[in-house]
């Protein structure tokens, strides 16, 4: 059986949004901040290019990284000069680096005020629907915002509620990611109806000694439908302590192992739910019966049906995507980016046999040829990276990273990056150097896997693009980002001489 869901931060950084959501749960995060690394400045504390190639082959050809795969390329962001170049052209795992592509092109084609939309309609005879176009941002107070509207316009009771789940066509997953993956709260499931991220949080108490451990679910109708397998205990103080919760392959079993000693803090739990678009409806239900409305019967609809009779009702919407964009690569957010790729496709007919998913790779691949990067240097298959069978060069991030420094999109798609030492999957990295709050860029982290790519603002040279990947290693990922991060710190004290 597969380790599937790991104990969740719940700093995440909130958006700021046109709606009043601000009690809404922020639960999933695709890559949990690392632990601070300790990278010491360059103790010349400056360098000259011509001493650049030899100051970076000493961190990669170190004893204990010789075996693993990098690649890596740096360019003057100005005059597109190769500063540094190693295995450039070489494919690599990407990791969330796919994050940049997805993300770039959304900007690109959706625009930065794009907003998703959920909507209710009046088909007539009681009858409501409530249509979703994938807003990975709803969560509960939505639900209460569109309850309300109903109520205000004098709906008491609705005959049937029929949750338009149709937006998105295809599978719910993509077929290359790993089970490990799918079960956990970074791989949820992506539909057209989302609410809380697609997860709910369970929290384990310790209790008397030699006693179970107590399980408190989130106010969700979601944990009426677990059967919980809960084999744990509570030890005495001072005690290790750990937790193992894994899925059942056949539905909606949970097997709970592990221990927690008397002393120690409750372990908050993220769960991916196991059928997103009933767990809406059920959701949604509740937060009417709360607003004094009943329902009689509720009703499911993944096929693509326009009824041009009905009348909107209800309405509400998303943040702008310049917002959105800041939780999907700030905090690596998978299901924002997921969803992403799904709405490039929204507005193109399918074709048979044809998924959602796979038409916004399509027009992924176009639009990046339109920006200048070479399709020979990317081979990509999902919107968030969580597949290992993404292929990417460092030279195609590069010429994506350099291509978005020309948009018009610019200053936004910039500041959807983690900074340097102060924001998301960058917050504890290069504290104490020289590197804090000047470097801008993406995370990609798969075990095995270590990638960084963006932007650095030298002080004493010109800006500059970077990717570096690190493919097939055995070491710790902290090793390897602790490798990566001293070789940015060396380009913070990069300076020009004269020869």
């Amino acid at each position: 059986m597969f380790t599937m869901f790991k104990k969740v931060s719940f700093s995440c950084l909130f958006l700021l949004i046109s709606l009043s959501i601000g009690d809404g749960k922020q639960i999933v995060k695709a890559e949990t901040r690392t632990s601070q690394v300790n990278v010491k400045n360059n103790d010349n504390k400056s360098i000259c290019t011509n001493q650049l190639t030899s100051a970076i082959n000493n961190v990669v050809n170190r004893e204990d990284l010789k075996r693993s795969h990098w690649g890596i390329l740096i360019k003057n962001l100005s005059s597109g000069e190769t500063i540094y170049s190693q295995n450039a052209e070489k494919y690599f795992t990407p990791a969330s680096n796919i994050k940049l592509f997805t993300t770039a092109v959304a900007l690109t084609k959706l625009g930065s005020d794009f907003r998703f939309r959920t909507a209710i309609y009046d088909d007539g005879n009681g009858v409501l629907r409530v249509v979703g176009s994938g807003d990975p941002s709803l969560k509960n107070p939505q639900l209460q915002l569109l309850s309300q509207q109903l109520f205000q316009s004098g709906i008491k009771e609705i005959n049937k509620l029929i949750a338009d789940d149709s937006s998105f066509q295809g599978d719910l997953i993509n077929s290359s990611w790993e089970w490990e993956d799918i079960q956990s709260y970074y791989g949820t499931q992506v539909n057209s109806l989302i609410l809380n991220e697609n997860a709910i949080s369970l929290t384990l108490l310790p209790q008397k000694v030699g006693d179970k451990l107590q399980l408190r679910w989130d106010n969700s109708p979601e944990r009426y439908h677990w059967k919980i397998e809960n084999n744990t205990i509570t030890t005495a103080s001072g005690t290790p302590g750990f937790i193992n919760i894994e899925r059942d392959l056949k539905g909606q079993i949970l097997r709970i192992n592990g221990k927690l000693p008397i002393d120690a803090p409750p372990e908050v739990n993220t769960i991916a739910v196991f059928d997103p678009a009933t767990n809406f409806l059920r959701e949604f239900r509740q937060v009417l019966a709360n607003q004094g409305i009943s329902v009689k019967e509720t009703l499911i609809n993944n096929d693509q049906k326009n009824n041009n009779n009905s009348k909107e009702i209800a309405v509400v919407a998303s943040p702008p995507l310049s917002e959105l964009l800041l939780e999907t690569n700030i905090n690596s957010n998978n299901l924002y980016a997921e969803v992403l790729l799904r709405t490039l496709a929204s507005k193109q007919p399918l074709g048979t046999n044809e998924t959602t998913a796979n038409l916004g790779l399509k027009v992924i691949k176009e639009t990046l040829t339109d920006l200048g990067i070479e399709p020979q240097g990317y081979m990509i298959v999902d919107g968030s990276g969580l597949s290992r069978k993404n292929l990417v060069t460092p030279t195609a991030i590069v010429q994506l990273l350099q291509a978005m420094e020309k948009s018009p999109q610019k200053e936004i798609f910039r500041a959807s990056l983690p900074i340097s030492g102060v924001s998301g999957t960058l917050k504890n990295r290069f504290l104490n150097t020289n590197a804090v709050g000047i470097i801008q860029a993406k995370t990609g982290t798969m075990t095995g896997i270590s990638n960084l790519s963006g932007y650095i603002n030298t002080p004493n040279y010109q800006p500059l693009v970077f990717s570096i990947m690190v493919n097939q290693y055995q070491q710790p990922n902290q090793a390897i980002r602790t490798a990566i991060d001293q070789i940015l710190v060396l380009l913070t004290d990069l300076k020009q001489c004269d020869n």
